[in-house]
């Protein structure tokens, strides 16, 4: 069953902390809690590793697990995420890492984009693809 999911997550939690540091530059680890509504429902919880240029840029990574539900399927899964931060908004690309999704969500694929501006608020659109 394919479906287009689209929504939003508001971040709960940002705790982003440096673990090197050299001149203006700097590496973090950002713990991201996440409540998603839209197509996809539940609680999220980021690990983002992120690598700041002197202008306050940043290209980050990381994975995102995923606690919820897509159109009344329950269960859990994992994004592999990859983006960047302009200064002003933060676009990344997620997929579904494979084997990962549990319960109603078993077999589990997908990818897609998220945007967020400097805020609370992120948009999603992911093409999820779910065993009949």
């Amino acid at each position: 069953m394919h479906i287009d999911a689209k929504g939003e997550f508001q971040v709960k939690g940002w705790d982003e902390k440096p673990y090197h540091e050299e001149g203006s530059r700097k590496q973090t680890l950002a713990i991201v809690d996440q409540a998603f509504s839209g197509d996809v429902t539940g609680e999220g919880a980021a690990r983002w590793l992120m690598s700041y240029a002197p202008d306050g840029t940043a290209h980050f990574l990381g994975l995102q697990h995923v606690d919820g539900a897509i159109q009344g399927r329950r269960g859990t899964f994992v994004l592999e995420t990859i983006g960047d931060f302009d200064g002003q908004m933060a676009r990344w690309r997620a997929s579904v890492i494979a084997d990962s999704a549990t319960g109603q969500l078993s077999g589990l694929k997908g990818s897609g984009n998220f945007g967020a501006p400097h805020g609370s608020t992120a948009t999603y659109e992911i093409d999820f693809e779910l065993p009949a």
